[in-house]
């Protein structure tokens, strides 16, 4: 009878220590979520802080990079809500130039076009040695100046751009496209090499693939636009007569056509413009619904077409319109 009773006294011991156990893991785990949730709410309600403590402007902002005090200006037009999600531009400049001259809009018209079209322009600042951030450049494989020779990492510095700028603004994280001119645009090559989980699209004016290798890893849709005339990144190749770097640039049909081959495109173009001193070709069916479109004009010289000549003598294109070339290039990819 006793043995029985003692038997009887473990098995309750054993359930009382079994529910025990289980109330202690339910409790643990109930506090766990607890405190995810708590921390989520946190994250959200300083998102929510950030996000409406920016109202439109234009913005200029300093984050450290590998032990590099950077710069980029950040604008967000009048009719954005902050509660709503907007394209990102991401618009690099030329070697030697700098955000603001890129964020200029009687040169390259990006902040008007961000009015009216409603996306988040950033205008990040290339590596210089002067605390100004003049006379920058992009490491963009074949160019240019320090950033090239001291290999900055630039593909990281624009990621850490786009981090920061999700810190401030509510932006479509689906939606990140890059353009720049001249060394910028090389640069936005770069990018697509090597970013196109993150960006979409990218617009090249009067910058050609500098990229010494390319994994082709995603297709990415690109549009470039050269003028037959440049005589710094010259539209057959080789150095410019007037560049600053005496590089051997990649030709513009060289390219076009190493992106055609990257995306699976058909070979044959379509001509989609043909106007008095411009033309547009268009490669499509490439995979997963991307395009690559060349769009060329016969004078212009190495500037942006529709915006003013920043320096040189000879005036941009008049003949096709390279920001609004590049929007609608966006919206349809």
């Amino acid at each position: 009878m006793m043995k029985q009773l003692i038997q009887k006294f473990n098995i309750f011991i054993l359930l009382f220590c079994l529910l025990l156990s289980l109330s202690t893991f339910a409790t643990a785990a109930s506090l766990r979520e607890l405190w995810q949730q708590q921390q989520a709410e946190k994250k959200a309600e300083k998102q929510q802080q950030v996000n409406s403590a920016l109202n439109a402007g234009t913005y200029t902002f300093t984050l450290e990079h590998s032990n590099i005090k950077r710069k980029y200006m950040l604008h967000i037009p009048q009719n954005h809500q902050a509660q709503s999600s907007a394209p990102l531009v991401i618009s690099l400049h030329g070697g030697g130039s700098n955000m603001r001259y890129q964020a200029t809009d009687d040169y390259y018209g990006i902040i008007s076009k961000s009015e009216s079209a409603g996306f988040i322009a950033v205008f990040p600042n290339g590596y210089s040695r002067s605390d100004s951030g003049k006379l920058a450049t992009w490491n963009a494989g074949i160019c240019c100046g320090l950033a090239r020779d001291k290999q900055i990492d630039d593909v990281d510095f624009i990621r850490k751009v786009i981090d920061d700028v999700k810190t401030r603004v509510n932006i479509d994280a689906q939606r990140i496209y890059a353009n720049g001119m001249s060394n910028g645009g090389m640069m936005a090559y770069r990018l697509a090499c090597e970013m196109p989980d993150t960006i979409r699209a990218i617009a090249s004016v009067t910058g050609t693939d500098g990229t010494q290798t390319c994994p082709h890893s995603k297709p990415i849709s690109v549009l470039h636009i050269h003028a037959l005339d440049d005589d710094r990144v010259l539209f057959n190749g080789g150095s410019g007569s007037h560049s600053s770097t005496h590089a051997n640039f990649s030709s513009v049909p060289d390219t076009i056509a190493k992106w055609v081959r990257g995306n699976g495109c058909n070979p044959t173009p379509q001509r989609i413009l043909q106007d008095a001193g411009a033309y547009c070709d268009v490669y499509n069916a490439c995979q997963q619904n991307t395009q690559v479109k060349l769009c060329v004009t016969e004078t212009g010289g190495h500037a942006w077409p529709g915006g003013k000549k920043v320096r040189g003598s000879t005036p941009g294109s008049t003949a096709i319109n390279a920001t609004d070339l590049i929007w609608d290039f966006y919206e349809r990819n």
